[in-house]
């Protein structure tokens, strides 16, 4: 979830990519006035601390694992402001498009309008604090921030964890999560806030604020009612693939289901007029086992599957 978190400085600028490797964080932790300050600038300001950005990403961080602090209690949280939205001219770094890490391509957004999309989020913690993001700013765990993958450098957009209903407001000032099933990683202060921590993971929507417009209903919707007491929640699926020939979806349903996947689903949709069928897997019973059958289906040479939260 987190070792790919930030790139060394020569590639965050060439591919605008941020996420995972070491460096040494800062002593403090992080205030929003100290974001955006240079290495040498961060390391005067922090007790000494040097965020050396073109170091190796072995050897970057302090720590070699994820870690949190002492839980933030409730009214802790609720005195944590959330950010503001407001127009912002675009990091100069971390948003060169496209980019690819790990061997996968991203195209980042030319706007954050209308974006809205469900999926697992993650979060990251002591690892990474004080160190810089993609944008060069300081991560700061205690402040509501977070990764995405595709949405501008910076940007704003509110966060719902689908199992309780409880939502944030965050900046959006890093890349990543390049976990492959992953959507969105939330900072600590964040994740505690709608309850995707101590639980490490959550089904939750992102909806992109557009800061150019008034936060109205018509902008900024309410977010979705907490499930009722009688609903099962918000289900896992993978999608293997979509089809416009309906032998072929059918050949891969059956390749699934011949390898004891289930529940397997070709589903009909309609894309731009087109009629196709999307092949899926699920609902899966939690991420763990997203994962694992992500893998699984992964090794039988099929295309690696993408997420759906419904």
């Amino acid at each position: 979830m987190k070792w790919q978190r930030a790139l060394p400085l020569l590639l965050i600028a060439l591919l605008a990519g941020c996420s995972g490797g070491k460096t040494r964080p800062s002593a403090g932790h992080g205030t929003a006035s100290s974001r955006g300050g240079s290495s040498s600038s961060s390391g005067s300001s922090r007790g000494g601390f040097y965020d050396d950005t073109s170091r190796p990403q072995g050897s970057r961080y302090r720590d070699n694992a994820d870690s949190v602090p002492e839980a933030l209690s409730p009214e802790a949280v609720a005195k944590i402001p959330e950010p503001v939205p407001k127009v912002e001219p675009r990091a100069l770094y971390g948003n060169k498009s496209p980019y690819t890490v790990l061997g996968q391509t991203y195209n980042v957004l030319t706007s954050p309008s209308g974006y809205v999309e469900r999926g697992i989020a993650s979060f990251y913690g002591n690892k990474f604090h004080g160190y810089k993001t993609s944008s060069l700013e300081d991560y700061d765990m205690y402040q509501f921030t977070a990764a995405h993958k595709t949405l501008p450098l910076p940007s704003y957009a509110r966060v719902t964890n689908l199992e309780n209903g409880k939502s944030v407001i965050v900046r959006i000032n890093d890349r990543g999560p390049f976990h492959e099933n992953r959507l969105i990683d939330l900072s600590y202060a964040a994740a505690v806030k709608i309850g995707v921590w101590p639980k490490g993971t959550g089904l939750v929507e992102v909806r992109a604020i557009d800061p150019s417009q008034p936060l109205t209903a018509q902008t900024l919707p309410p977010p979705p009612p907490p499930p009722k007491p009688a609903s099962t929640g918000p289900g896992i699926f993978l999608q293997v693939g979509a089809f416009s020939d309906a032998t072929n979806a059918e050949r891969v349903a059956q390749q699934l289901r011949s390898a004891n996947f289930a529940p397997v689903q070709v589903v009909d949709a309609q894309i731009n007029g087109r009629s196709i069928r999307r092949v899926r897997v699920g609902p899966l019973a939690s991420v763990d086992q997203a994962d694992d059958v992500t893998s699984r289906i992964e090794h039988m040479g099929l295309p690696r599957p993408q997420v759906a939260v419904d």
